[in-house]
């Protein structure tokens, strides 16, 4: 049997795998931001993301705030800019996303789409925010983080 077969596996994850599993999940999450961001200007229009806004009772007015917030936190969890900060402010986003589609229902793909997939993304966010920026990340700060995390 080869050395690695034979060595005990430890309950705890390396420290060094549990960060490039964080980082691994914070460029997941800042390239879905940018993404989700780059569909108000190239998919739907900003005149059509603020009708889509105020059909569901929010402010039209919020588009280009909301679509701003979701570059800058692209762009940091991307890098490493205080990501776990940044993940933490996504979090308004994605529960309001989650409201607006809990009348369609559970699967993101049923008509209007549900509130799964926002869920999972709410959850990720933080986790990464409780867990850390991971590897290779540009500037780290102990403000907004857990406090047994600080």
């Amino acid at each position: 049997m080869s050395a690695v077969l034979s060595r005990p596996v430890s309950a705890a994850p390396a420290a060094s795998s549990t960060a490039w599993g964080l980082l691994l999940l914070r460029l997941s999450l800042g390239t879905m931001w940018i993404a989700h961001a780059m569909l108000k200007p190239l998919v739907f229009t900003f005149a059509g993301s603020a009708q889509f806004f105020e059909s569901v009772g929010i402010p039209g007015a919020l588009v280009l705030p909301v679509f701003a917030l979701e570059i800058a936190a692209g762009l940091a969890l991307l890098s490493g800019l205080y990501a776990r900060q940044a993940a933490l402010l996504t979090l308004p986003i994605l529960l309001t996303v989650v409201w607006v589609h809990a009348p369609n229902g559970w699967v993101h793909t049923a008509p209007g789409g549900g509130w799964e997939y926002p869920l999972f993304l709410a959850t990720a966010s933080l986790v990464l925010w409780l867990a850390g920026d991971g590897a290779l990340a540009l500037r780290r700060s102990p403000r907004l983080v857990p406090p047994a995390a600080a």
